[in-house]
C-alpha cells in the first residue's frame, strides 16, 4: 500500500468512528456487585411482571409480548371479533432512532392475535397505507377465500377501504400474519404480526410463562427518515419485537417456572440462530404443528428460518441476567458500517501525529479492534445509532440489536424488571492474584506458558 493510500484507509477507518478521540471508558471491577447506583437497563422501566391471565382452558396462561399488545376481542353472537388498522407510523427502535414504517394499529409487529382451537374469528382489516395490500395468515388451514394473496384468493383492499376476513381456527400452533401485496416493501417496512392458537386440551407439561418474539431486519441508512425496502443484504438494524437493545423489553421468569418462548421471522431475507445463555431448551413444536416428544432433544440455540416459528421450552435452573441474542455476530451490532477497510493490527502511528497537526482530537479507531466504541461520546448522524449498545451492571454492554435478556428469579412477581441480578458473593469472575495463579501450577508472568 502506498503512502496516499494508507492515508486514505486511515482517513476511512477513522471516519468510521466519526474522527473523534473518545474519553477512555472506566469499567466497574469485574467482581464489583451491582449497588444502587448501577445503571437501569435501558428500555426495560417500562417493563412491569408477566401477568398471570389466563387465556384458554386447562388454565393456560395469556401470552405476552415484550414491547408489545395482544389484539382485543369481542363476542359478537358466538365469534370473536377484532380490527387491524394497517398504515403508516413513526417507529422507536431504540432511543435516538426513529423511522416511518408500516404497521397495523399503530405499531411493530402489530397485536399479537390470541385464540383458542375451534373459535370463529372475524378479523376486520382497514386500509390505512398509500397502497393495496391483504393480509394473510400464515400457516393456517382456512379457507381458500381467506388466505389473502391479492390476485389469486381475493381483490386487494384499496386505500381507505376495509375487507373481513372470517375463519375458524381449527390447529392450535404459533403462527404469522402479514401482507400479501407488495410483500417486499409491505414486510420489509412492518406489515407483519403474530398468531397464537391456544389447545383446547393442553398438551405437554403445563407452562408458567408464555412469549413471543418476532425477529426483523431492516436497512436504515443513518439520518434516513424510512427503512430501504429494497435491500437484499447488509441490514444493519435487527430487532426483536420492533426493538433494538438496549430498548428490548427483558423477560422476567422464575427459577424452576416451565417457560414457553414463540420465536417467528418474517424478516426479508436472513434466518436467526437464536442462543440462550445459561439453560438448554427443547424445540416443542413449529409453525406446521407440535414435536413428538419422542423426537425433541435439547438446544442451546435454535434456527429460526425467515417465513417459519419455532417454540422452545426451558425450566430455568440458574437465577441471573442471561442474554437472548442471535449468534450472528453482525445481527447485534447496530448501523455498523461494512465498507470499510479492516484496520485490525495496522501500526497508525506516524499517520495520527501528522494529522493531529490539523485535527487535534484525531485518533485511527479500529487498530486494536472495536470494543468500547459503542459508549464513547462521539457526535453522530442525526436519527442514527452506529455501534451503540447499553449500560450493564459491571460495565458497557457492547451488544446491540437482536438481544435481550432473560431475567430468572427466586420470586419474579415481586421482583424489580428493571433491576439488575445481585450476585452472591464469590459467584462473579474477577482478576486472578499471583499468588493464586502460582498455587495451581499457573505462571503469571505475562506471556506465562500455559499451565506451568
Amino acid at each position: 500500500m502506498d503512502r496516499r493510500s494508507f492515508i486514505h484507509a486511515g482517513g476511512l477507518a477513522a471516519g468510521a468512528a466519526l474522527l473523534t478521540r473518545g474519553l477512555a471508558h472506566a469499567q466497574e471491577r469485574p467482581d464489583a456487585p451491582p449497588g444502587a447506583g448501577a445503571a437501569t437497563p435501558p428500555g426495560a422501566g417500562a417493563a412491569t411482571p408477566p401477568p398471570r391471565r389466563v387465556a384458554a382452558p386447562g388454565g393456560q396462561p395469556a401470552v405476552v409480548t415484550p414491547n408489545g399488545s395482544t389484539l382485543p376481542l369481542r363476542v359478537v353472537d358466538g365469534v370473536k371479533v377484532g380490527h387491524l388498522v394497517a398504515g403508516p407510523l413513526e417507529h422507536e427502535f431504540a432511543p435516538g432512532l426513529k423511522s416511518e414504517v408500516w404497521g397495523y394499529n399503530g405499531s411493530t409487529p402489530g397485536p399479537t392475535i390470541e385464540a383458542v382451537e375451534g373459535d370463529r374469528l372475524r378479523i376486520y382489516v382497514t386500509n390505512a397505507l398509500p397502497e393495496a395490500t391483504t393480509v394473510h395468515w400464515h400457516g393456517l388451514v382456512l379457507p381458500n377465500g381467506m388466505d389473502g394473496v391479492a390476485g389469486l384468493n381475493q381483490r386487494p383492499i384499496p386505500p381507505g377501504e376495509t375487507y373481513v376476513y372470517e375463519f375458524v381456527v381449527r390447529y392450535p400452533g404459533t403462527y404469522m400474519y402479514h401482507s400479501h401485496f407488495d410483500e417486499m416493501t409491505q414486510i420489509a417496512l412492518g406489515a407483519v404480526g403474530m398468531f397464537v392458537v391456544h389447545p383446547k386440551r393442553p398438551r405437554g407439561p403445563r407452562v408458567d410463562r408464555d412469549f413471543v418474539l418476532m425477529a426483523h431486519e431492516w436497512k436504515i441508512n443513518a439520518g434516513a427518515r424510512r427503512p430501504d425496502p429494497n435491500a437484499m443484504s447488509d441490514f444493519n438494524v435487527l430487532t426483536f419485537n420492533g426493538k433494538a437493545f438496549p430498548a428490548t423489553a427483558p423477560l422476567l421468569v422464575g427459577r424452576g417456572e416451565r417457560v414457553r418462548i414463540r420465536l417467528g421471522n418474517l424478516g426479508p431475507m436472513d434466518h436467526h440462530p437464536i442462543h440462550l445463555h445459561g439453560l438448554s431448551f427443547q424445540v416443542t413444536a413449529t409453525d406446521g404443528g407440535y414435536v413428538p416428544e419422542s423426537a425433541q432433544y435439547p438446544e442451546t440455540t435454535v434456527l429460526v428460518a425467515v417465513g417459519s416459528t419455532r417454540v422452545i421450552e426451558f425450566v430455568p435452573e440458574e437465577p441471573g441476567d442471561w442474554a437472548v441474542h442471535c449468534h450472528m455476530t453482525h445481527h447485534t451490532m447496530m448501523q455498523m458500517g461494512h465498507g470499510l477497510p479492516n484496520m485490525v493490527g495496522a501500526d497508525t502511528r506516524a499517520l495520527d501525529r501528522r494529522m493531529s497537526r490539523v485535527m487535534p482530537d484525531y485518533m485511527t479507531m479500529g487498530t486494536t479492534g472495536m470494543g468500547g466504541m459503542g459508549e464513547m461520546p462521539m457526535p453522530v448522524p442525526a436519527n442514527s445509532l452506529p455501534m451503540r449498545g447499553g449500560a450493564g451492571p459491571f460495565s458497557y454492554i457492547d451488544m446491540g440489536g437482536m438481544f435481550t435478556i432473560l431475567k430468572v428469579r427466586d420470586a419474579p412477581d415481586r421482583a424489580d424488571p428493571s433491576g439488575w441480578y445481585a450476585h452472591p458473593a464469590g459467584t462473579v469472575a474477577g482478576p486472578a492474584t499471583a499468588e493464586r495463579m502460582r498455587a495451581d501450577g499457573i505462571d503469571p508472568a505475562p506471556g506465562g506458558k500455559p499451565g506451568g
